[in-house]
């Protein structure tokens, strides 16, 4: 078993390297080049093809959601014209 200037020395270090981790991390210079540079590989400039590929893309969805929407009224609606041909 260690004494306690062990047990203090552990203590300190199991609080001294998240605080150190979170000051390091958090300054910008660090990594400010690495996410720039990142930043210039993924993302493309915008042109008018990529917008007008985005919002056909947008086009295609809603009208699928709207056509997903249509037929579940339409079922509902079959559903409650059978319930009421049924009580009447």
């Amino acid at each position: 078993m260690g004494s306690w200037q062990l047990e203090v020395a552990r203590m300190f270090l199991y609080m001294a390297f998240p605080v150190a981790c979170f000051h390091y991390f958090n300054q910008p210079e660090n990594f400010e080049e690495f996410v720039i540079n990142v930043r210039k590989e993924m993302l493309h400039a915008e042109t008018q093809e990529s917008r007008d590929e985005l919002k056909k893309f947008f086009e295609e969805h809603a009208r699928a959601e709207n056509l997903k929407k249509l037929e579940a009224m339409e079922a509902s609606e079959k559903k409650f014209k059978e319930l009421k041909s049924k009580n009447t």
